[in-house]
């Protein structure tokens, strides 16, 4: 769960037989990336030992509210602050109904009031006690200060019962921690627009005829598809394809370059812009009205087509914050990346092999080399895998650039 990389959890573990749980929870968020600070409370010690939990945390357990050792850190106001976020798991009836009513003679219940970040709350009690009219008052005075809870589940009970009341798994309420961060991710992303170029251009010789170049557009749905579920709000540009996208996304569909140059042009502006369009290099001098009839030979006059990547990445005002080029190559790829890097003054060209027929155009898979404007960033070379993993990669590497 990548969501839970470097994420500072702070688990504050009450009395319970569910304390046994916690355990297990702060291997699962450790192994997920998450950083655990642990508060237990006395009760809690009589069920697990801050000695089992500093062996799976790798850091210290705080149990006191008044310690000679940490006095000055006043660690009630410092791990309140610290953490991304406050998670009790367990919390027994009898720390709901102290928190409720605003008391706090304890580490734990300190730090929950001084607060500023979203608190997670995991029942676990006998079936009796959380059906009982404090209770849920007490319950329902915590969710109206916002108070997530998480559970509890039905189940056999330690005490012999059967009923509602059982903690939640920890797998579980890891999910539910992963699918909050994902969410308050999406919410710093709707801040950014995505601007996206996709499939051919068709340059019209007559009615019936056209010069385009070999594009199935799958790469850039792809991607346009990864900023969105990223929270991006999302405009994709689109020659002819045949692919459908998800209905949040802004699909402008054109045919010809100029067409695709208005549409970018209107788009604007944009946080970054990535052009995997394969426009056309050259059009017809001269568009004939009438079908062209068919005879031994055909001069065309062709000229150079607009350069879409260059005038927005060249462009004063409007000019995205992270302009991407891609480059469709059969050989000297690296050569030929830096050259397009380089003259179209962009700022990533995401380059791969088509003379390779199992990636690229029409295969679901592709094999790309990142080439960066930054010398300081190394070329990335990602291996061969489906277009949609390559997309979010991308989309992860974008995110990261802009924050």
């Amino acid at each position: 769960m990548k969501n839970l990389t470097d994420k500072k959890i702070l688990l504050i573990i009450c009395g319970g037989i569910s304390a046994y749980k916690s355990l297990e929870l702060i291997r699962s968020l450790k192994k997920n990336g998450a950083i655990v600070k642990t508060i237990l409370t006395k009760s809690g010690k009589e069920f697990v030992t801050p000695l089992s939990i500093t062996s799976l945390s790798q850091e210290k357990v705080y149990e006191d509210l008044f310690s000679v050792e940490n006095e000055s850190e006043m660690d009630h106001i410092s791990l309140s602050r610290w953490c991304d976020i406050v998670l009790v798991a367990p919390i027994t009836a009898n720390t709901i109904s102290k928190l409720s009513n605003g008391n706090a003679e304890d580490l734990a219940s300190t730090v929950i009031l001084a607060s500023n970040k979203n608190i997670m709350i995991c029942p676990a009690m006998n079936v009796r006690m959380w059906e009982h009219p404090t209770t849920k008052n007490n319950l329902e005075k915590l969710k109206q200060f916002g108070y997530k809870v998480i559970g509890p589940e039905v189940g056999d009970m330690a005490c012999g019962e059967y009923g509602e009341g059982k903690m939640t798994e920890p797998s579980v309420i890891l999910e539910y921690i992963s699918k909050y961060f994902e969410k308050i991710k999406k919410v710093k992303n709707k801040r950014f627009k995505a601007l996206i170029t996709a499939g051919p251009t068709k340059e019209f010789i007559d009615p019936v005829r056209f010069i385009t170049n070999r594009s199935s557009g799958k790469q850039g749905y792809e991607i346009a598809k990864s900023f969105y579920k990223k929270g991006f709000e999302t405009t994709l540009i689109s020659g002819p394809t045949n692919i459908k996208i998800e209905p949040g996304i802004n699909l402008l569909k054109v045919e010809t370059a100029e067409e695709m140059l208005r549409a970018t042009q209107n788009s604007l502006p944009a946080d970054v812009a990535v052009f995997s369009a394969a426009v056309a290099d050259y059009k017809t001098k001269k568009i004939e009205h009438n079908k062209i009839k068919k005879n031994d030979n055909l001069n065309l006059s062709l000229e150079k087509n607009i350069d879409i990547l260059s005038l927005v990445s060249n462009h004063n005002l409007y000019r995205p914050r992270i302009v991407i080029g891609f480059a469709a190559e059969t050989e000297n790829l690296e050569k030929n990346s830096l050259k397009k890097l380089s003259e179209k003054n962009c700022d990533w060209v995401i380059s791969n092999d088509v003379s390779d027929n199992t990636i690229g155009f029409d295969s679901d898979y592709n094999e790309v080399t990142i080439y960066y404007k930054d010398k300081s960033k190394n070329k990335e070379f990602l291996s061969k895998r489906n277009k949609a993993q390559i997309a979010d990669m991308i989309t992860e590497k974008v995110i990261y650039d802009l924050n």
